[in-house]
């Protein structure tokens, strides 16, 4: 008979905020300056062709081009700086968390249970660093669902292992 059927109330949560969150390897702050520079440096030369090359009749505005430019990416330089104390990641017993965010504040949980599998990538500027980011998929999508960057190599290799043996086992 299915008079037996019960739906209790769950009043008692488990909290995420028991998790001890490790920061992310310092040293990759210096990799996501570097690839601000790299935008700032293409960005600047667009706008010298834009100025100088007269694609557009700016006459004497393209100064405030470049006062923009230098305004804009200064403000995204010290947003990244401040913003970079933010990323940190905890690895539980049944799941992987990883929070982000000056503004607008993230943070991803995935469980064990739900991980098809997990990537480990390196850039060309991360791999002067010798730092990796760690990719968590999870099923039904092909773009990742958890993506922690900034790892030292060993350490990631280690929560790989760690993730992998939980899934397995």
């Amino acid at each position: 008979m299915i008079d037996s059927f019960q739906n209790e109330v769950v009043s008692s949560f488990p909290t995420i905020l028991e998790v001890t969150f490790k920061p992310i390897e310092k040293s990759y702050l210096r990799v996501i300056l570097f690839n601000t520079i790299l935008v700032f440096i293409g960005v600047s030369t667009v706008a010298f062709f834009i100025a100088y090359k007269a694609l557009f009749e700016l006459g004497p505005h393209s100064f405030w081009i470049y006062i923009i430019n230098i305004f804009i990416f200064s403000a995204i330089f010290f947003i990244k700086i401040i913003g970079f104390k933010k990323r940190k990641y905890g690895v539980r017993e049944k799941d992987i968390s990883y929070k982000k965010g000056l503004f607008f504040k993230k943070m991803t949980t995935v469980p064990f249970n739900r991980i098809q599998h997990i990537e480990i990538d390196q850039g060309p500027v991360s791999r002067f660093f010798n730092l990796v980011s760690l990719s968590v998929f999870t099923a039904g999508d092909s773009s990742d669902d958890l993506k922690i960057s900034g790892l030292l190599k060993e350490e990631a290799a280690q929560i790989k292992e760690y993730i992998s043996n939980k899934i397995d086992g």
